[in-house]
């Protein structure tokens, strides 16, 4: 209840809350590429949320991730970092919450065909180093998956459905999400931490810490990946979370090898990306 509440509030001040008066579902917000800094992070004369608001406790998704104006992107910096957006306007000055999870989607190149051998980019690899790199680096070290997918062929659309299905990974999440809840939520902190995504200092080194081959193998990586201290506790996060997810009271040298696995993206293939 005290979740739907805060985003009720926040979709009220947007003039956008529903006829029954409180938000019960978490929000999904899919803004279009063409949308603006103020359409994203809030504005206008009143200055009200924006996107990253109104997806508060639920999912961002940007899809066709490199079409969005680059100066748009850079500023949900700030809001994905804190899990704060801040309006300044001349007559006010307004921090709206924003913890999301950041869902986003992109071609390898412009054409779409950089991996495919039948339409051939005639202009690989140096179109997907170009396209790609309408993201800043900043703002690609703030997404914590990085996952390749692969085009889907049309005869692979009358194969046998995955062998693991949503419904059945749910319990998994669930109980993560319980775990995680349980870990946190004596502390009484201000803002209230609920995951893993908002532990942060020393907090998170306590409950994210790895054994001892888990941080060998984080601090060699950390050297040849060239990891900002934000990807390195970006990884431990993530780390933490695999582990929940598999029941592990702690953190090993399997778990932060999978969280690095998911820190990099190879130019020329089609991406999902995932943040928090």
């Amino acid at each position: 209840m005290p979740e739907a509440l805060e985003v009720s509030m926040i979709h009220s001040l947007a003039g956008q809350l529903s006829e029954d008066g409180l938000v019960r579902r978490r929000p999904f917000r899919d803004p279009h590429h063409s949308a603006s800094v103020p359409a994203l992070v809030g504005g206008g004369p009143r200055a009200r949320p924006g996107e990253v608001s109104l997806a508060h406790l639920g999912v961002l998704f940007l899809d066709e991730l490199p079409e969005f104006a680059r100066n748009a992107l850079d500023s949900l910096r700030q809001p994905l970092e804190t899990g704060r957006a801040s309006v300044a306007r001349a007559n006010a000055h307004v921090t709206y919450p924003a913890r999301v999870q950041l869902v986003a989607a992109m071609n390898p190149c412009r054409c779409g065909y950089l991996d495919d051998p039948g339409q051939a980019c005639t202009r690989a690899p140096k179109c997907a180093v170009e396209y790609q790199s309408r993201i800043s680096g900043p703002m690609f070290d703030r997404i914590d998956l990085h996952v390749e997918v692969p085009a889907v062929r049309p005869g692979d659309l009358s194969l046998p459905p995955a062998a693991e299905a949503s419904a059945n990974i749910a319990p998994r999440v669930a109980a993560a999400r319980a775990v995680q809840k349980g870990r946190y939520g004596p502390l009484e902190a201000t803002p209230p931490i609920r995951t893993n995504a908002e532990a942060d200092g020393k907090l998170l080194e306590q409950v994210a810490g790895p054994d001892e081959a888990g941080r060998r193998l984080l601090a060699e990586a950390s050297e040849r990946m060239k990891l900002t201290a934000r990807g390195y506790h970006r990884v431990l996060r993530v780390a933490r979370t695999i582990a929940d997810l598999e029941a592990s009271p702690g953190v090993g040298r399997m778990h932060v090898a999978e969280a690095l696995a998911y820190r990099r993206i190879v130019p020329g293939r089609s991406a999902v990306l995932m943040e928090g």
